[in-house]
């Protein structure tokens, strides 16, 4: 009868560490953006982002929401949509909060038209092609991002899209795109269609 008793009580202690650890885990995750503001981060640029139907919104202009904190090891989870026509982009890591772009951070990119199709929706640009064909364009969807040290992994609504190593960028804030931006000579004119952010977490 005591082992019984024991059996069970080793048992209710095992269920509830799991139910804890699994509570603490869920509980980790950091929201940036909720659809409500963009306080978590930095502008570049002159994109118009802005609350629009609960999601952060941006249809003209051009530019990034740079993330004020940087993150080295880390996994992201981003719901976003887009119309076909826009250029966007998840750039991680990047070295310098104020030059953003693919050669100083990874781009994670958004963007199904793009002319080189090597890189496209869900590729990181230079440096992993996607390992699938998955469209973004007019719908929600769920990019989840992974950085652990040189391995990196990307999936588009639960495809596997990249799982490379690459060593070039260990740590820096993120930056959220709407457009083609060039610091120096922006062209909002060479950017259509809408791009809409209604949830990132991180942790």
């Amino acid at each position: 009868m005591k082992q019984a008793s024991a059996l069970v009580l080793a048992l209710l202690f095992v269920g509830l560490s799991t139910l804890t650890v699994s509570t603490q885990s869920e509980a980790e995750w950091t929201t940036l953006i909720d659809g409500s503001n963009t306080n978590a981060f930095t502008r570049i640029g002159d994109a118009n982002w802005r609350v629009v139907d609960e999601a952060i919104q941006a249809d003209r202009g051009a530019g990034f929401l740079v993330s004020k904190m940087p993150y080295a090891d880390f996994e992201m989870r981003v719901e976003f949509w887009a119309s076909a026509e826009v250029n966007s982009g998840v750039f991680i890591r990047c070295r310098d909060a104020k030059t953003v772009g693919a050669n100083d951070c990874y781009e994670v990119n958004i963007f199904d038209q793009r002319g080189d199709q090597t890189y496209r929706t869900g590729a990181i640009v230079y440096v992993a092609e996607p390992l699938a064909m998955v469209n973004a364009a007019d719908q929600w969807n769920m990019l989840e991002i992974t950085a652990r040290g040189s391995r990196l992994t990307v999936r588009m609504n639960g495809t596997l899209t990249v799982d490379v190593e690459d060593g070039q960028h260990a740590n820096g804030p993120f930056a959220l795109q709407y457009g083609i931006f060039n610091a120096e000579n922006p062209d909002p004119q060479a950017t259509q269609g809408t791009l809409k952010f209604r949830s990132l977490q991180i942790r």
